[in-house]
């Protein structure tokens, strides 16, 4: 049933009601002339019984032309009398069958009515009884009952005499109207909006949301108005809204407002006011729709921040930006961008990007575009035409642009210029080529130093060794010293130009990089090298197997461990070679009994030509070429000793060096 319809059956209750009542107020008037004759006419029994028999026919056929129906029952509910319209209305006639109204109250009223009948006794007159009968058929019905006694001559309660009303209709009205409003109220004090409904002058009603949204209670809303919670400058604000709303100007309006909670906190709310106006476009009430947007607007204004921020990060970077739709054409470009290509925006935006590139990018520019479209970011260089023609070098960064339906409809991409970096590039290209050329030339230069450094000292150890063989007989002890003191300097210098020839190429050969068993390592350079006879070589834990050049890998291993097998002096000398697995590393220890090494010599041992003490059979450029090696499998190499009690050397191998 739709609100149309629901008025026009208020308005047919309205008349149907009026008439009823005009009936009532009739038999009130009446009943009460019959008790003030009576009251009157106590002096002859006779005259009282004539007048009262004339009135009550009187009265009687006042009902019996009533309406509505009218009836007459005993105290006991039988019914006495009752006229056409009882007889249609109820479907029973007393004058064929006897009637009994309790028996046709619905059992829910039944104390009711006891309640209600007790009373017509006490004081002579019921009104607006309302209950529900059945009428003949077992149909349900609702009536409103005014009712009144009546008494004989002696002022005894004989009777009692009503008017019935069919508010069947009207009670059905009210309880659609009830249902829809106890629907309307769970819809009010379930929406997530704060409601509030005034009047001209003060709040009539609020919803829970409400309450909770400024922390009032709803008897504190009660007595309040609108204003008694708004900020003074929101005020200011809806004035001129709430005036033109007043003058019939416009029938809703929406505001921000900041409204003030119960704490004295402020709550940032948007306000949507309406207007429900009378059939003389008076506002009868308002109804105001309040949202919490607290949180909106801070997010809002981070929003607005960060924009603002990268807004700023944007026009002010050093890296180009660039938005292009799907065909390439410009949308948008930072000031950065304009700088590095010369051009104003203006000139740039709706042009194709590919026309400012060189002829030979143009068909990879072409081809990233219909790369975004699939989707896909990537980065390549291009070569670029600036406004003054000069060739630029780029790297172009490029991301697909989505819509909120995550379409690609274009790119943006970032630009930075590599011109000098390229140009160094090429220049570091030409240094590493000229480089290479120069290390080659001294590689070749040091096999030639060697060659040419060391026949003569063949030849000079050939002449002394025929000295010594010619003229032993003639040479003295002292000659004899001075030509071994000779074959020493001469072996001497054969050792340190080998190791020279040696250390010039430990950085310049390709690593041949296989699996090499460093136990095997060990036990070749065991039987190779010199060891005193009090000097022993351990290896407590069995050595890995590593991915490494076998020849640099026994360099490193016998310089270190020739040079500490010549430094202990003890009686019982010991050189242990241990490994550990530190993860990215292997690492190393040879650790010896000897002599030790002062601290001011931990980091120069490493450099080339650096000796400790006056052994002349050292050259100073074995540990600096375990140092170059090291280095180029991405580790490093130091001791820790104590001079006295010995000496640890380590070093580390990356195990993925390449």
């Amino acid at each position: 049933m739709d609100s149309k319809e629901v008025t026009l059956l208020k308005k047919a209750l309205a008349r149907q009601k009026m008439a009823r009542q005009q009936a009532e107020r009739l038999l009130e008037q009446k009943s009460h002339e019959l008790y003030e004759e009576a009251r009157h006419l106590k002096e002859s029994n006779n005259k009282l019984e004539n007048l009262l028999s004339e009135k009550t026919s009187e009265l009687d056929g006042v009902f019996i032309n009533i309406i509505d129906p009218y009836v007459v029952m005993d105290l006991s509910f039988n019914v006495v009398s009752m006229n056409q319209s009882a007889k249609n209305f109820l479907g029973f006639d007393n004058k064929k069958e006897e009637i009994n109204l309790w028996k046709l109250v619905h059992e829910d009223f039944m104390e009711y009515t006891m309640e209600s009948f007790s009373s017509l006794r006490e004081v002579g007159m019921l009104k607006n009884y309302r209950a529900k009968i059945f009428i003949k058929g077992g149909e349900e019905k609702w009536v409103e009952i005014n009712a009144s006694l009546v008494f004989n001559k002696e002022k005894q309660p004989i009777a009692a005499q009503g008017i019935v009303r069919d508010i069947t209709q009207e009670m059905e009205v009210r309880e659609l109207l009830s249902e829809q409003k106890r629907q309307l109220d769970i819809i009010v004090n379930s929406s997530p909006l704060g409601i509030i409904l005034v009047d001209v002058n003060k709040i009539i009603k609020v919803n829970y949301t409400m309450t909770s949204l400024l922390g009032y209670s709803y008897d504190d809303f009660m007595r309040m108005n609108v204003k008694d919670f708004t900020d003074a400058d929101s005020l200011k604000e809806g004035e001129q809204l709430q005036n033109k709303l007043n003058n019939g100007e416009i029938d809703k309006y929406t505001i921000h407002q900041k409204f003030v909670k119960n704490s004295g906190e402020i709550l940032q709310v948007k306000l949507s006011v309406s207007a429900v106006r009378n059939i003389y476009k008076e506002i009868s009430y308002m109804v105001m729709m309040v949202e919490d947007i607290t949180k909106q607007l801070e997010a809002e204004e981070r929003l607005k921040t960060e924009r603002e921020k990268y807004s700023g990060i944007i026009a002010n970077m050093n890296l180009g930006l660039l938005e292009a739709d799907r065909d390439g054409i410009i949308q948008m470009v930072n000031q950065s961008f304009c700088e590095m290509i010369g051009y104003e925006e203006s000139e740039l935006v709706g042009i194709n990007a590919k026309h400012f590139v060189s002829l030979e990018d143009r068909r990879k520019v072409s081809d990233q575009i219909k790369t975004r479209a699939t989707g896909k970011s990537d980065s390549y260089e291009v070569h670029v035409i600036t406004k003054t023609g000069e060739t630029r070098h780029w790297l172009v960064s490029v991301a697909p642009l989505f819509n909120k339906d995550h379409n690609v409809i274009g790119s943006i991409g970032i630009t930075l210029d590599i011109t000098e970096q390229k140009e160094l590039e090429l220049q570091k290209e030409k240094l590493v080529k000229d480089l290479e050329n120069s290390n080659q030339g001294l590689q070749e230069y040091a096999h030639i130093v060697s060659h040419d450094l060391k026949s003569p000292l063949r030849s000079i150890s050939a002449l002394a060794t025929w000295l010594s063989d010619d003229y032993k007989d003639v040479l003295d002890e002292g000659g004899k010293q001075n030509l071994e003191l000779m074959q020493e300097k001469v072996a001497s210098m054969d050792k340190l130009i080998h190791g020279i020839l040696e250390y010039s190429t430990a950085n310049s050969s390709a690593l041949d990089d296989s699996k090499v068993d460093l136990n095997g390592v060990i036990t070749d350079i065991g039987e190779t090298i010199f060891i005193p006879e009090h000097v022993k070589l351990v290896v407590p834990k069995t050595l890995p197997t590593i991915m490494a050049d076998r020849i640099k890998v026994h360099q490193v291993f016998q310089n270190i461990i020739g040079n500490a097998v010549v430094h202990i002096e003890r009686e019982v000398g010991l050189v242990e070679v241990l490994y550990k697995d530190d993860g990215e590393f292997w690492q190393f220890t040879i650790s010896d009994n000897g002599v030790g090494i002062p601290e001011e010599y931990h980091k120069k041992i490493f450099d080339i030509f650096q000796s400790i003490g006056n052994n002349e059979r050292s050259t100073g450029i074995g540990l600096s070429i375990v140092k170059k090696i090291i280095d180029r499998y991405q580790g490093r190499v130091w001791i820790d000793s104590v001079v006295g009690e010995g000496t640890q050397f380590h070093f580390t191998i990356k195990k993925d060096h390449n």
